[in-house]
């Protein structure tokens, strides 16, 4: 049957009526000019009642995510640090919601980042450890796959002006340098700040730490990172004052609180809890100068910030690294404290203050969340993220994905977030055995879980009463999630080759 076009009158518009609304208005016995009448009526609320819903939604809103480096679980004033002031990261937990459950995929740098710009873990895309400069391997220079499509690529197709200011780690030489994978403007550091000739605990030869203005070395920093955190900082607000009138996405990605810990004179001494609270209050002052950039620029109500770390903290450095809180271990584990972190988020057009949201999520989800707020379309390879913003924005309570898998080392799979529960495998993890001090490493190693651990998460947050033996049933489950998991992305600790697995960038 065809269908056909009504004029509205109203609205000076022309809409196709649905064929139910036909069938409707046909079979009532009404005359001609009252089904002509009844059809522009009904069509004409549908469209008024679309119009009032399309403006009381809010618009594509800019975004800014800042992202800290070996900041721990219990290093913001919400998860229960109380050493130091930070009034404005505390401000986006006040005017927005924290996440109380929010992973990163795996415990260390290269691989943390790749899964925020990708939306997949990122043994998915060949990316392990920490990536070491391109002049001390002997291998070929390595990066993330320029076949892979990241945040800002994808954000760029919609208009969105993209930068980052800060640590990459994903890439030192072109092609896998910032600007070629997505973002417009870049201005930072190619890799970790301790990969550098003034590295106390240096094992290698490092060289002077570069800094890049897009593709170029413009510095390099040989004994001296003190004005790091404002330089990264005056740029990011100048990006904001720069794109404000368009949409725009904004990568603060600081170097710190990994060691070495710097600040500048202004901010040295100023927590009274040593340095690294200094540094902490430097990066909170940081993130005022975004906040008000934004509140200047008029962009404030529709900015959209996320607020979060890349791992837990390297205990091993004492008094010069962060805490885990009441979680179990940090950086470089798959325990809690390795890799749940601070974060939080606001919106103050699309999203109503909420206090605590616990949860399950990531760091995958962070790129189909963003997208589908946006408007963006997703990759076309398959990412393994997926939309969690119902969660966050309290319309849904359950987890978007039935489990999370913890990925570490090479590709082995070492734990399994499922409900309230974790799984642990046996697997190398580092362990802390002596904690350093003023900058100067302890010791820690590796060691062998030497059997299945599980742990109920809502009442022993801190890991510490293995329920394996008391509920097979739920081993079983989660089994059964891991091994569909290492079919797709394999598991070295059994020996199965995934066959999903994309490699890495090489040259």
């Amino acid at each position: 049957m065809n269908i056909p076009l009504i004029s509205l009158n109203r609205l000076s518009l022309s809409v196709f009526v649905p064929l139910s609304l036909l069938v409707t208005v046909l079979t009532t016995g009404c005359s001609p000019a009252q089904e002509a009448s009844t059809v522009n009526d009904a069509s004409s609320q549908m469209t008024l009642d679309t119009l009032e819903n399309k403006a009381d939604e809010p618009k594509r809103p800019n975004i800014v995510l800042i992202l800290t480096d070996d900041q721990g679980y219990g290093d913001t004033s919400g998860f229960g640090q109380t050493q130091y002031e930070t009034p404005n990261i505390d401000s986006i937990a006040e005017n927005g919601v924290m996440l109380s459950h929010f992973y990163v995929s795996q415990p260390i740098c290269s691989t943390s980042r790749a899964s925020i710009l990708t939306g997949a873990y990122a043994n998915r895309l060949g990316i392990s450890y920490a990536l070491f400069p391109t002049a001390l391997t002997d291998g070929p220079a390595v990066g993330l796959n320029p076949d892979e499509e990241t945040l800002p690529e994808l954000l760029k197709e919609q208009g969105y002006a993209t930068g980052l200011f800060g640590k990459w780690h994903l890439g030192d030489v072109s092609p896998f340098l910032p600007t070629e994978h997505g973002f417009d403007t870049y201005y930072g550091i190619p890799y970790s700040n301790d990969m550098w000739s003034g590295n106390v605990n240096k094992n290698y030869d490092f060289g002077p730490l570069p800094v890049f203005d897009q593709d170029q070395i413009v510095e390099t920093l040989t004994d001296d990172q003190s004005n790091l955190t404002k330089n990264i900082t005056e740029r990011s607000v100048a990006f904001i004052e720069k794109n404000a009138a368009s949409p725009f996405f904004l990568m603060l990605a600081h170097p710190q609180p990994h060691v070495p810990l710097f600040v500048s004179k202004e901010f040295e001494g100023k927590s009274g809890a040593g340095l690294y609270g200094d540094v902490i209050m430097e990066i909170d002052w940081s993130t005022g100068q975004l906040i008000d950039a934004l509140k200047r620029k008029g962009v404030y109500e529709n900015t959209l910030v996320i607020y979060m770390s890349d791992n837990g903290p390297w205990l091993t450095y004492g008094n010069h690294a962060g805490s885990s809180g009441e979680l179990r271990n940090g950086k470089q584990s798959t325990f809690e404290g390795g890799v749940r972190t601070p974060a939080h988020i606001q919106w103050p057009a699309g999203l109503a203050k909420q206090d605590i949201v616990s949860t399950p999520m990531m760091t995958i989800d962070l790129l189909p969340t963003l997208a589908k707020l946006t408007g963006a379309r997703l990759p076309e390879k398959e990412i393994d993220g997926k939309d969690i913003w119902p969660i966050i924005s309290g319309k849904q309570s359950e987890p978007a994905h039935e489990a999370y898998f913890f990925y570490f080392h090479h590709n082995d799979l070492s734990a399994v977030r499922y409900k309230q529960w974790k799984l642990y495998y046996p697997h190398r993890y580092n362990l802390v055995e002596q904690i350093g001090n003023n900058g100067n490493k302890g010791k820690s190693g590796f060691v062998m879980l030497d059997a299945i651990k599980l742990y109920d998460l809502d009442n022993d947050p801190s890991e510490t009463v293995d329920l394996s033996a008391e509920r097979p049933d739920i081993v079983a489950e989660i089994e059964a999630l891991a091994d569909i998991k290492r079919a797709e992305l394999g598991d070295d600790l059994r020996g199965i080759k995934g066959r999903e697995n994309r490699p890495m960038g090489s040259l």
